[in-house]
């Protein structure tokens, strides 16, 4: 009787154990960047800030709608290809994600945004600049970052304006981003009444810029901007030493990383590189910045590339509207995203306006003293 009986006390528990974990409300939370590749030091950088997040969120114990959440981050590499990036982006809507942050690149985050557009599936950016991004009107792509008609307008004035560049020659990689940005900066040189002397292309797996370099030598430019990536950055400085050229490098936020002194292989001369990342902070956001590089730092043993802050504050942006709507169903919560409104994130305080866009985005300009990243100005 008495084995009977714990038979049934035992079929008993595991019904109460098996309906609360029922009750339990899995949200799966997509990344997508590219972790293989040239640049998969940012990839990975922006994948990390998505893991601390969830794992906060986790340890949070967080509802929706009176159910306890259990968060799941789903995480695939689109190697900075746009081909591989909408695969990755239809495997997310595959598996049934309920919100997608990523992608990194903007030549990977705006053809995949028609596949979450077409799925109704949130998809936040945290680092995609193109312009184009937000401009198809879909109403489920968001960016946590000015675009690069603020930052390559910005940054073209400032060649201009502080640089006191007079020859200034401008090359891009001919990526969405790349292209984008060096088409912004020659408009903002020219508004500050600045002169291009030569547009150059190379693609963003080049590693030889011999030709194009001699070329722009011959036109004697005080100022070079890059639209592209760190990976070919790099490698550009070295050459540009090899042959004599000491102009000021400028670039936008993908060489704006913590590894390009390494890749420059220490042919940088202190202040000679001046780039932009989309986004900053001042004053007493400054603290929450730093206490969340520390944290980084102690989780994971590396230090932020650029993007890994936008990363988290985008996965708790986007569960905040979870929260609020009471619902992890991308319809209910996502006219709730939509009116995001002074979120408080470790990036600043965070808004978008009709198409997707931050309000009022910042931009922080940097230059390299001593091998190390040193912050100039915050603008907007």
């Amino acid at each position: 009787m008495q084995i009977k009986l714990n038979i049934v006390v035992g079929a008993v528990a595991a019904l109460v154990s098996g309906a609360a974990m029922s009750q339990d409300l899995v949200v799966k939370i997509g990344h997508v960047g590219p972790t293989s590749g040239a640049i998969a030091h940012l990839g990975k950088d922006n994948e990390l800030g998505a893991r601390l997040a969830i794992e906060e969120l986790n340890a949070k114990g967080v509802t929706i709608g009176g159910k306890k959440a259990k968060f799941e981050l789903l995480a695939e590499d689109d190697a900075g290809d746009p081909k591989q990036g909408t695969a990755a982006a239809q495997k997310l809507v595959d598996s049934k994600v309920n919100g997608v942050i990523g992608h990194l690149n903007s030549g990977t985050s705006i053809p995949a945004s028609k596949v979450y557009s077409d799925a109704g599936i949130p998809q936040i950016s945290p680092s995609a600049t193109n312009p184009k991004f937000t401009r198809n009107g879909y109403k489920t792509t968001f960016r946590v970052v000015a675009d690069d008609v603020h930052l390559g307008g910005t940054l073209g004035k400032y060649s201009v304006t502080t640089l006191k560049g007079k020859s200034i020659a401008v090359i891009d990689d001919r990526t969405a981003y790349g292209q984008g940005v060096a088409d912004e900066f020659e408009k903002g040189v020219k508004a500050a009444g600045g002169k291009v002397v030569g547009r150059e292309f190379t693609n963003d797996k080049a590693t030889d810029f011999t030709a194009i370099l001699t070329s722009l030598k011959g036109k004697k430019p005080d100022v070079v901007f890059f639209g592209g990536m760190d990976a070919v950055a790099g490698p550009m400085l070295r050459q540009m030493k090899q042959l004599g050229i000491e102009a000021k490098f400028m670039g936008g936020d993908g060489i704006c990383s913590g590894e390009l002194p390494k890749l420059a292989a220490g042919t940088m001369g202190d202040g000679q590189v001046v780039c932009a990342e989309a986004g900053g902070v001042e004053g007493e956001a400054k603290k929450s910045m730093e206490d969340f590089k520390t944290k980084f730092k102690g989780k994971f043993n590396v230090e932020v590339q650029i993007y890994a802050p936008y990363v988290y504050d985008a996965v708790n942006v986007m569960v905040a509207a979870m929260v609020k709507a009471g619902s992890a169903e991308p319809a209910k919560y996502l006219p709730v995203l939509a009116k995001t409104s002074g979120y408080k994130g470790v990036t600043g305080t965070i808004a978008f306006d009709d198409k997707g866009d931050i309000k009022n985005g910042a931009l922080t300009l940097y230059t390299y003293k001593g091998g190390a990243r040193e912050q100039i100005a915050v603008v907007r």
